[in-house]
């Protein structure tokens, strides 16, 4: 016991050293949305799929017509042409169907690519602010980060000078 008290009053004599440390956080989800090059990236995707999704769309006026084509003149087709129109639809459905599959896996590949490459940009940026700042950490997930330690607007402007 008396040791334990001992031990006690010789760790409470020692001097209390305080390490301050500066940290950032980074709200990637707002660097990819709001920063100049992302906003690039997005509009290059929008230009380099616009045709194709304008054809997918004029598939798809096509599959709406010959749709209420169908239903409008249901009880005045044979029933070969009926069939037939019907066979029509299912194809222009299903070339729809695979359009739209192949678009979106070559879209969510490109957009992937192009994030990657302000991804890379964008820790370049942290680093920059980092070292010139003299952050101990900056982390860029978080439950919660307070406005104060929050560099995600120094980020998009240093972004955007670039």
């Amino acid at each position: 016991m008396r040791l334990a008290i001992l031990w006690m009053a010789a760790l409470l004599a020692l001097p209390v050293v305080a390490v301050e440390m500066k940290i950032g956080f980074v709200n990637t989800e707002r660097v990819f949305r709001e920063a100049t090059p992302a906003k690039r990236a997005q509009q290059k995707l929008e230009r380099e799929f616009a045709a194709r999704n304008a054809e997918l769309s004029k598939i798809e006026k096509q599959g709406r017509d010959l749709q209420t084509e169908l239903e409008r003149e249901t009880v005045t087709l044979s029933e070969s042409a009926r069939r037939e129109k019907e066979r029509t639809l299912a194809d222009i459905s299903r070339n729809f169907q695979r359009m739209q599959r192949e678009i979106r896996e070559d879209l969510n590949l490109r957009r992937n690519e192009e994030l990657a490459s302000v991804q890379e940009r964008a820790t370049r940026v942290i680093n920059q602010i980092a070292e010139q700042e003299k952050f101990d950490l900056v982390v860029q997930e978080a439950v919660f980060a307070s406005t104060r330690i929050d560099i995600t607007d120094k980020v998009i402007r240093a972004l955007s000078d670039k």
